[in-house]
């Protein structure tokens, strides 16, 4: 039977690390990140975990050293967030470029400057086209149920590329859920035994990991990757049927709410979903026909899915908790425009950037956009295309 707990969203991401038992970890603190590597540490040890746990100097470090044990055939994990992301970048490429699976929570925050400790999503999105397949949670239960898949995700024989898990800083992490625990033996049958895949340290095959590919190879090196990320929607939703069957909790490669038969609708990442689904059950009261839609698999965004649920809308937000300076629009609001750009029919599209550096998301801002959409499928025209909510004049 699950046992039923009330946890942080960081609590029970460390109890599915657990669960999982890898072999390495490397770890480096940093806010709101700290408290998994904390709590992973204190399981290695008191003997809860197997696992060898490496101490390093910075979150560069960190990722180095997960490349290194990922490639001599060992389940790696780490865990980061923010400026610790940022300072991984270099190696984020290299273990994707390498085919390492090596599974990342990320406890999304602002990247500074100003310094930032709060939850917003710049962290994830900077790193969203290095490679890694990133899948994004709206609650603590999401966070441990995303955890305990991307090992199998990531870890598939036909990928073999590192996967992240990205859940907001402080609104899930540090936040008490009521949680639902497998039990460790279900846990550790679903994931498996790990399989080696061209270890290093077999010295009967040598193997060479990072050569050098001049202009010779490189593009059709690039062009494999593309190929292996093009397989990843596939196994992402064989594993969720797998996972669905032994706890009865459904996963896709994106969530729906009410959107079947809505005319207007927002696409949100991440904990800011559950609030717009109270508002939107509110505004369907109202006879309003609204809806939702939650992406989950966010790399590689599987763009022909989310046009095809969207593409009925008469009127579309996408709200996004990051902004892409000099790129004119969030970087959601610009991929769910690429899924809509191949549509015969599309709806009216605006953006609106809301709760940078952990600004509450309240509920009269999410009325404010499903008003906005009301009125846009009134007029037929779109007041601004983007736009800042809930900033102080």
């Amino acid at each position: 039977m699950p046992k039923i707990v009330a946890v942080t969203g960081n609590e029970a991401v460390a109890e599915a690390l657990r669960q999982v038992d890898p072999d390495v970890c490397a770890a480096y603190p940093i806010t709101p990140q700290t408290d998994i590597m904390q709590r992973f540490s204190s399981f290695a040890s008191n003997c809860k975990v197997k696992t060898e746990m490496i101490l390093v100097e910075s979150e560069h470090s960190a990722m180095s050293a997960c490349v290194g044990a990922s490639a001599a055939g060992g389940r790696v994990i780490t865990a980061t967030s923010s400026q610790g992301l940022a300072l991984m970048w270099e190696i984020l490429w290299i273990a994707s470029g390498d085919r390492l699976p090596i599974v990342m929570p990320l406890v999304n925050r602002a990247l500074s400057a100003p310094i930032n400790i709060h939850g917003d999503h710049s962290d994830g999105m900077g790193a969203r086209d290095c490679g890694w397949i990133q899948l994004w949670s709206e609650n603590a239960q999401e966070s441990y149920d995303n955890t305990i898949q991307a090992f199998r995700i990531a870890e598939h024989m036909d990928i073999r590329l590192p996967a992240m898990v990205c859940l907001d800083g402080f609104i899930i992490s540090h936040s008490i859920n009521r949680m639902e625990y497998l039990e460790d033996e279900k846990v550790k049958n679903f994931v498996g035994d790990f399989k080696q895949l061209n270890p290093l340290l077999n010295i009967e095959k040598p193997v060479s990991y990072g050569p050098l590919i001049l202009t010779d190879y490189y593009m059709e090196y690039r062009k494999a990757h593309e190929h292996v990320m093009s397989k990843v929607p596939g196994v992402v939703m064989q594993v969720a049927d797998e996972f669905e069957k032994m706890t009865g909790r459904k996963y896709g490669l994106f969530e729906t709410y009410r959107l079947e038969d809505a005319e207007v609708g927002i696409v949100v990442l991440n904990s800011a979903a559950g609030t717009t689904k109270d508002v939107i059950d509110d505004f369907r009261a109202k006879g309003i026909k609204a809806g939702l839609l939650k992406p989950r698999l966010y790399r590689p965004f599987p763009y022909a899915q989310v046009g095809e649920a969207l593409k009925h809308l008469k009127a579309v937000c996408v709200l996004d908790r990051a902004d892409a300076f000099g790129g004119s629009f969030g970087p959601l609001f610009m991929d769910i425009a690429s899924s809509l750009y191949i549509q015969d029919k599309k709806p009216l599209m605006f953006n609106r950037i809301y709760g940078l550096g952990g600004r509450d998301y309240m509920p009269d801002q999410a009325e404010l956009v499903l008003n906005e959409l009301a009125e846009t499928v009134k007029t037929g025209k779109v007041k601004s295309v983007k736009e800042y909510i809930g900033v102080r004049e």
